[in-house]
């Protein structure tokens, strides 16, 4: 089995990145409490955002100690402020493994190129250290946002489907090098 993980410290020009720990629960849990940004996440059937936020961050390092990749908090650089989650992620989509790039940003730093930055980043890892000849976004019809970010990266709308009950587009971009 491929061993899909990879280190954090990874460097942009404005942010650095590190794992999530359990101490991050009540920081990411004010990333819920704003309807717009979280319009498109499912809530699990949580009623809290620190449950919300617990199970985000139970997941990552689940991801991480299971070697399949996980979501990693953005720093900014400069302030040392958490903007937001960036990073791999293994999915399944119509019964196929795929590796996708996932961004979700604190919405005071919406506009700033923060995610389009953090994903490049870790589309050039997943390239650089062969660990998929594609990555792809799964992203909500309507997230007319992210659509954007994946654009921008030179990732292309390849198809729409169903994925976790959801009407999505999957736009990929392929290793060229």
């Amino acid at each position: 089995m491929t061993n899909y993980t990879y280190q954090d410290n990874l460097d942009t020009p404005r942010l650095k990145t590190r794992c999530l720990t359990p101490n991050d629960v009540e920081a990411w849990a004010e990333f819920f409490e704003d309807k717009e940004a979280t319009e498109f996440l499912p809530n699990f059937g949580f009623t809290t955002n620190i449950e919300r936020a617990k199970h985000w961050v139970e997941k990552q390092i689940e991801r991480y100690n299971q070697k399949r990749y996980g979501l990693q908090v953005l720093i900014n650089k400069e302030t040392n402020e958490f903007i937001g989650l960036c990073g791999l992620l293994l999915q399944d989509v119509d019964a196929e493994k795929h590796v996708e790039v996932g961004y979700h940003i604190f919405k005071k730093h919406w506009g700033k190129g923060y995610a389009p930055e953090a994903a490049k980043r870790f589309i050039e890892f997943a390239f650089e250290n062969h660990q998929a000849n594609s990555v792809i976004s799964i992203i909500a019809i309507n997230n007319f946002k992210s659509q954007r970010v994946a654009t921008k990266n030179g990732l292309k709308k390849i198809k729409q489907t169903k994925w976790t009950d959801l009407d999505v587009f999957i736009f990929q971009i392929d290793n060229t090098n």
